[in-house]
């Protein structure tokens, strides 16, 4: 198939789908390989940011999308007149790093780690489209189990869970000392 070709149809299907469509099976639909998915979608990435463009392709995962630029969405929330930010109390951000780092993982399995009920916050969570339920934990009471979605690589600006900050070594041990500081005050109490 001709490459042009395979560019229209890679534009007009991200255009249509809107969600992230999986590099496989672009690469079947233009009868490709996945590193040649991968080439053509950086041309037009290059296409779009030459031509002052509304436009991007964004790799979500092993998946991409088309959507807005950033410099775009004021726009759009003006056209919608809905908000555009939603704010994470520090709770919500607390389960979301955890979930995003050990999952899959049960709300107990969070509770655990943060100390406190953690309804409110994971359920915040799902309403923002941040986490989703990914099946059940085969144990007693069969627990739901939580991972993030590709809502979350997006509104983070990462591609994959790979690409999150690693935690140093040094700011481990600071967590544990902080953490067996506020159980000490718990215990004095």
């Amino acid at each position: 198939m001709e490459k042009n070709k395979q560019k229209a149809i890679l534009e007009a299907v991200l255009f249509t789908m809107g969600d992230a469509v999986e590099t496989g099976r672009l690469a079947d639909l233009i009868e490709a390989d996945d590193e040649g998915v991968a080439g053509l979608i950086e041309e037009l990435r290059k296409k779009y940011d030459k031509e002052e463009s509304g436009l991007t392709i964004n790799q979500v995962g092993d998946a991409y999308q088309m959507c807005a630029k950033p410099e775009m969405y004021d726009y759009l929330i003006d056209l919608t007149k809905t908000d555009h930010k939603f704010v994470l109390s520090d709770s919500a951000l607390e389960a979301l790093s955890i979930i995003a780092y050990k999952q899959p993982v049960t709300r107990l399995d969070v509770e655990k780690i943060r100390g406190v009920n953690s309804d409110h916050a994971i359920n915040r969570l799902l309403e923002f489209d941040l986490i989703k339920e990914l099946g059940r934990l085969d144990a007693p009471g069969k627990p739901i189990l939580f991972g993030t979605t590709d809502q979350f690589l997006r509104s983070f600006g990462v591609k994959s869970l790979e690409d999150l900050p690693e935690i140093s070594q040094v700011q481990m041990e600071e967590f544990k000392e902080q953490a067996e500081e506020e159980v000490s005050l718990r215990v004095d109490i």
